[in-house]
């Protein structure tokens, strides 16, 4: 049998991807923007889908709250719907062009992606995720120095972006500066209580620099 909680998963699933009858219309971004707060699951849900279809990155800070919603489809729903906003730069060229980034990055061309990037953010320099996706280039070909640089583009324009303080954090870490990965774990969960693997880092990194304090007394 169902626990109470999955069934209301199961239901809450149901609701949220069957599609609305022809005489519903969808929400409006107004109107999304107010459901967010409903105290009803299922309308919290719609909402956050229909933001994920039209929301602005000026939706995107009451997203936020979402994050932490008491249950977890929301919560994951609301992180989805984050990343589609973050992805959205307003301009349909720069959005292509975005896409081919992505879709190189994908395909491991990582130089070509970063190329890219390097162009949107000449093109459109307040486009946060443009500075993220190439700060994650260089995350992953170990420039921690220039991935570092564009993580704080990233956060000057989206102090919300919860990957850009994790990355921060992960290099940190790979750099034996635990304190300071923790620091950026901690205002990463702060934003994303429930991200994926960010409280075992931030645990692990305690107990490392618990130990490390322990045998200098």
């Amino acid at each position: 049998m169902f626990s109470r909680h999955a069934l209301f998963i199961f239901v809450l699933g149901l609701a949220l991807t069957t599609p609305l009858h022809a005489a519903d219309k969808p929400l409006t971004r107004a109107q999304a923007l107010q459901a967010l707060s409903q105290p009803a699951a299922a309308k919290r849900g719609e909402a956050v889908i229909r933001l994920a279809e039209v929301g602005t990155m000026d939706d995107a800070d009451k997203l936020v709250a979402r994050l932490d919603d008491e249950y977890p489809i929301i919560r994951e729903l609301a992180e989805k719907a984050l990343w589609q906003i973050w992805g959205r730069s307003g301009v349909p060229d720069i959005d292509a062009q975005y896409a081919r980034g992505v879709q190189q990055m994908a395909g491991n061309q990582l130089d070509e992606a970063a190329n890219t990037f390097t162009l949107i953010i000449q093109k459109k320099p307040g486009f946060a995720e443009a500075w993220n996706k190439r700060a994650t280039i260089y995350y992953l070909q170990g420039k921690f120095e220039l991935s570092m640089k564009d993580c704080d583009e990233v956060l000057r324009r989206n102090r919300n972006h919860f990957g850009a303080l994790s990355g921060y954090a992960q290099m940190f870490a790979k750099q034996g500066d635990a304190d300071r990965a923790i620091d950026y774990f901690e205002r990463a969960l702060k934003v994303h209580p429930h991200m994926a693997g960010a409280a075992e880092s931030l645990f692990l990194l305690r107990q490392q620099a618990e130990e490390k304090r322990k045998r200098m007394i």
